[in-house]
């Protein structure tokens, strides 16, 4: 295995700029036989855990991280001044990545200004278990030196290194094809020289191999919403920025081999494990003398009782008997507070006359969700399978779908939020692709194609939601004729 180690690497995640995707970068690592790879995306952590299971997967040491933006000496909740500065954070530990966790959220709840952003204070607060890196050219001891303000630059990395534990800042170094990044270097080797601090080697990785440079600077003017000509548009004015392998990382950084050993020595330091998969609920409140269960209990047969009382005694049975089991099944696999919590926010809701709806999905199919009145759908003259819901042999956190006015659906969020708190309240992320016609509408406007002709182009698709465009071409010969007239 390679002894160098990637810190500074952006991932699909890092929207329209990172290239690298992460079902490509562990089989490259494979090839490369590298065993162990950091994630720094841009201000987010959004891959986090989708990175760590994949590493895992591939028998791969990851390391989480993220390249933050501190803001200027006004701090983050400043709104007069765009300025700020990239900082390389590492988890070092258990510790580190729930620090990491709460900088970021922060960073988007409280200090967004075009970036989210973190200030040195917040910092301060929670830089236990984090390494830091001085990042690149937009780092603030980078930024220093390409002002020429030498103190300025010591400076910063003084303040840095007080904020990390000792021996846990580093000034990063790249060589990376840029000028002026090859004009910084040596004063960042200063710094680090008058003020004892260790050296590491970065690539600043945005894409996979080397002949990627071209789809990824498309991708920036997608981003940018800029045509490749355009002589003003954000770029990156080199073609290197890949997964380089450790031998070329060796060979650019033979004067500074401290650089390179330093990179093992951070990946030795850093020793994160999460415990996927365990369910954290916040705690519903019952009232005294009961628990989960037995609450749970009382409301659920209360509420049955109530629906089937114009049925016979036989048909009730029935009702009893499947109640009784779901009720079992759901004490035993510790989803008791999962349903009151439901229970209370759709109670509250329909407490305010808010528009609910009589449930979707699998849910339906619990008669202890009818009970309660999540649901609105008896299960049992329709078959309904409580088991497609909830299996005890197959353990899963349960879903329910439910649908509220969406005018008003905010009142239940506001309500849920203040209730359990809002640190314990959070609404899921979707993150959009660029699918096979999409992207060719969007690839043929940067290049500076004709509406008509994209659209002509993007037809030639064919039609299904998991198309791609490798398969595309194999089935359209039009598009392999196009491809061959215009291969660029």
């Amino acid at each position: 295995m390679s002894s160098f180690t990637h810190l500074h690497l952006h991932t699909q995640y890092s929207l329209l700029d990172g290239a690298i995707r992460l079902s490509d970068l562990f089989p490259r690592l494979q090839e490369l036989g590298m065993g162990t790879v950091a994630i720094t995306d841009h201000g987010n952590m959004f891959g986090a855990i989708d990175f760590y299971q994949r590493a895992v997967k591939a028998g791969i040491k990851p390391i989480i991280g993220c390249e933050v933006y501190v803001a200027g000496s006004k701090g983050m909740h400043d709104r007069s001044t765009r300025e700020n500065y990239h900082l390389v954070l590492l988890a070092r530990d258990l510790e580190g990545y729930r620090n990491l966790c709460r900088l970021v959220s922060r960073a988007w709840l409280e200090g967004f200004y075009y970036h989210p952003r973190i200030d040195k204070q917040l910092l301060r607060e929670h830089a236990r278990g984090l390494i830091g890196m001085s990042a690149c050219m937009s780092g603030e001891v980078a930024s220093r030196i390409k002002e020429n303000n030498m103190d300025g630059a010591l400076a910063a990395a003084r303040d840095y290194a007080a904020i990390f534990e000792p021996g846990s800042f580093f000034i990063e170094v790249q060589h990376n094809g840029i000028a002026r990044q090859e004009q910084i270097n040596p004063g960042l080797v200063e710094v680090a020289r008058k003020l004892e601090l260790p050296l590491v080697a970065s690539n600043d990785c945005h894409y996979l191999n080397a002949g990627d440079h071209r789809a990824h600077d498309i991708l920036l003017c997608i981003s940018t919403n800029k045509t490749i000509d355009d002589p003003k548009r954000m770029r990156h004015d080199t073609e290197e920025l890949y997964l380089r392998p450790a031998e070329q990382m060796q060979e650019l950084f033979a004067d500074l081999p401290e650089a390179l050993e330093n990179t093992a020595r951070i990946a030795d330091m850093c020793h994160l494990e999460l415990e996927l998969g365990k369910i954290q609920l916040p705690r519903y409140q019952v009232p005294e003398g009961y628990d989960l269960d037995s609450f749970l209990d009382e409301k659920a047969r209360q509420g049955l009782r109530r629906l089937i009382a114009d049925k016979s005694e036989d048909e009730q049975e029935k009702y009893h008997s499947r109640l009784e089991h779901e009720l079992r099944v759901i004490k035993d696999m510790g989803f008791s507070g999962y349903f009151l919590i439901v229970w209370d926010f759709i109670a509250h809701a329909k407490s305010r006359g808010i528009p609910v709806g009589p449930g979707r999905g699998s849910g339906a199919g619990s008669l202890v969700a009818y009970a309660l009145g999540i649901t609105a759908i008896d299960p049992l003259p329709y078959d309904l399978l409580f088991e497609r819901f909830l299996n005890p042999e197959r353990v899963s956190m349960p879903d329910f779908d439910i649908d509220f006015c969406q005018d008003r659906r905010g009142e239940v969020i506001q309500y849920v939020s203040e209730k359990y708190g809002e640190d314990r309240v959070a609404q899921i992320i979707t993150f959009g692709q660029l699918k096979p016609r999409l992207a060719i509408k969007d690839v043929g406007r940067v290049m500076g194609l004709s509406f008509a002709e994209t659209d002509r182009i993007s037809k030639l698709v064919p039609p299904g939601p998991k198309v791609t465009l490798e398969q595309a071409l194999r089935e359209e010969p039009r598009l392999q004729e196009i491809q061959q007239q215009k291969p660029e």
